[in-house]
């Protein structure tokens, strides 16, 4: 049986939203992000978990491609981010580097 349930998602008082899920990685992968968040608790002296690793991952690889996009040129206003019904796969979500 393959039921479909959606994961709780709360509101956050900064504006934001927290949503917790299950995600299988490799190995390779689970390394990859403890360099991650070892170098972030060095930028930030203070611990860092995977969790907040991931996100700051997450927001940063969004902020980037934020960037990269071209602009219209006309005055044009960014489109919406789309709903996450329609967004992005995890598969195509960037890897991590393990560049220093």
């Amino acid at each position: 049986m393959n039921d479909r349930v959606t994961p709780p998602m709360h509101a956050l008082p900064d504006g934001e939203a927290e949503l917790s899920l299950v995600v299988r990685l490799p190995w390779e992968d689970v390394a990859r992000l403890g360099q991650e968040a070892g170098r972030l608790a060095s930028q930030m002296q203070r611990p860092v978990t995977l969790d907040e690793a991931v996100s700051h991952r997450l927001r940063s690889a969004r902020a980037a491609a934020a960037h990269a996009r071209p602009s219209g040129g006309s005055g044009e206003q960014p489109a919406a981010a789309p709903a996450a019904s329609s967004g992005p796969s995890v598969t195509s979500l960037p890897r991590l580097t393990g560049t220093a």
